[in-house]
């Protein structure tokens, strides 16, 4: 098994496809629809790269259309693309929409960068001319109250077609990349959505009592993002404990040392020393009752906080959580702490896009680099580390009960982006995106995971335009600048996006 093996694979999205044309160009112009169709198919293989795809083929007329609508609901798709391969009257595309209400995008590809104008037939022409269909189509939609996206740019084929005589090798110009990443960006984004629609969080135990920005309704983020959330009771927990067998914790101490480096004593914190014999064991065997637990209930991402009578067995329960939750954060399975449900959903985008998430909050702010400090004492995303993650023991865990064991850590140095969804006054989700890069600043030696970034202002402008925006306290810190495709997503899941520039 590898280190990182996701415990369950995430879901592909669904998407449709369809080219349009003109009914009456094919008796006209012989070898133009085959033509087209041969690009549907290029598109269609592209795609398949990144999600499940239905093509339903040529569109070019009204009943056409109606027909593409219906196949195209039985297909159950996430996504539309429609493929303006040549001229065609709006009308004979805008029922695929009225009946298949999903998300569109409007892909404009020309398939040649310039068009031989020496050599250039009025075939030729009509097989280059995808843009012209473009102002009536956005017309069409804008009347009938349908939203859309258009990706404009050229096809990126490696060869041309026999039936041209225009250059169609276009793969490695600049505009056929950019278009292709705009597309791949829209196919994961609505794999993303598809995903949470059929996740299940975990939600154990309770919310740190007073963290009034991290308190959510259940049923406001199903009926937003369709996920369920599923309420587990530490007694859950605890009837797993006693089930886990010492091959498992074996198995937990193996992974620990594999991905973790063992920390001596702190040489600053008294409070951050050295991993006892006995932190390490206890909190490998919780290890394994959580990954159980994940198993148990079929969870995708679970947020927890225990707070109960000092001394009682569910505390030392929680006290040996952090490891577990690192681990199972690591194989696709984010873990967030204090209870912060919107914050681990956060965490799962990042995820599901491959760019890490580790759990997060601000820290302090190092006016000498310019750099705003993220981390926190609970759960790290060990796959996006800078280097090996130490593991330290913990003479208390700050503002909570219990000892035990925590990660320190920072995200690898480079492109970051930070990832908040947060809740605003009329009850809706909504999602802040911040771009920065990860330093090879300091950090300190207290057992809390922590990485210096700096944002394109400086770190008082920055927060300035952050906090003004309401967010909950906690972010998703994820690798590479991701703005573009965070903000795909929640305009598929209709949740309103601010990229903090």
């Amino acid at each position: 098994m590898s280190l990182f093996e996701p415990i369950k694979p995430k879901l592909k999205a669904r998407v449709g496809l369809y080219s349009i044309g003109l009914q009456a160009y094919w008796s006209q112009f012989p070898g133009l629809k085959e033509r087209l169709i041969e690009y549907g198919r290029f598109i269609e293989q592209r795609m398949s790269e990144w999600g499940e795809v239905f093509n339903f083929g040529l569109v070019d007329t009204e009943e056409r259309a109606r027909q593409a609508g219906e196949w195209l609901n039985q297909q159950n798709v996430d996504i539309i693309f429609c493929h303006t391969a040549t001229y065609s009257t709006s009308a004979a595309i805008l029922p695929v929409h009225q009946i298949c209400k999903r998300p569109v995008i409007v892909i404009n590809l020309q398939p040649a960068a310039r068009v031989n104008y020496e050599k250039a037939t009025t075939l030729e022409f009509l097989a280059q001319c995808g843009s012209c269909p473009a102002p009536e189509i956005a017309n069409a939609f804008e009347r009938s109250n349908i939203p859309f996206r258009y990706i404009n740019g050229l096809l990126g084929r490696s060869e041309t077609p026999d039936i041209s005589v225009s250059d169609e090798n276009t793969q490695d110009r600049p505009e056929a990349k950019r278009a292709w990443r705009e597309i791949k960006e829209w196919i994961l984004s609505a794999g993303v959505a598809r995903t949470l629609q059929q996740s299940r969080f975990g939600f154990l135990g309770n919310t740190y009592s007073g963290m009034l920005d991290m308190y959510s309704d259940f049923t406001m983020v199903q009926a937003q993002t369709g996920l369920h959330v599923e309420i587990l009771e530490m007694c859950d927990l605890d009837k797993l404990l006693k089930e886990v067998t010492e091959k498992e914790i074996k198995q937990k101490r193996e992974e620990t040392f594999a991905m973790f480096e063992i920390s001596g004593d702190s040489p600053a914190d008294p409070i951050a020393k050295k991993p006892t014999e006995e932190q390490l064991e206890w909190s490998c065997k919780v290890a394994a009752a959580q990954e159980r637990l994940v198993r148990e209930y079929d969870l995708d991402s679970l947020t927890y906080y225990y707070h109960g009578a000092p001394g009682n067995e569910y505390e030392k329960l929680q006290a040996g959580f952090i490891l577990g939750h690192s681990l199972l954060t690591a194989r696709g399975i984010p873990c967030s702490g204090e209870g912060d449900l919107k914050t681990a959903i956060a965490m799962k985008i990042c995820d599901l896009f491959g760019t890490g998430g580790s759990y997060s909050e601000l820290v302090v702010v190092d006016y000498i680099d310019q750099t705003v400090i993220l981390g926190h004492d609970g759960p790290f995303h060990i796959a996006i580390a800078e280097g090996r993650p130490i593991l330290r023991g913990m003479g208390l865990y700050h503002g909570k009960q219990g000892t035990g064991i925590s990660v320190e850590a920072k995200v690898k140095q480079g492109p970051v982006t930070t990832l908040n969804v947060t809740q605003t006054k009329d009850g809706r989700l909504k999602v802040i995106i911040g771009e920065g890069e990860s330093t090879d600043g300091p950090i300190m030696q207290i057992g809390n995971t922590q990485t210096p970034v700096r944002f394109p202002l400086p770190p008082d402008e920055y927060l300035e335009k952050w906090f003004a925006e309401a967010p909950t306290h906690h972010c998703a810190l994820s690798i590479g600048h991701n703005a573009s495709q965070f903000r795909k997503a929640a305009e598929i899941m209709e949740i309103p996006a601010v990229l903090l520039t």
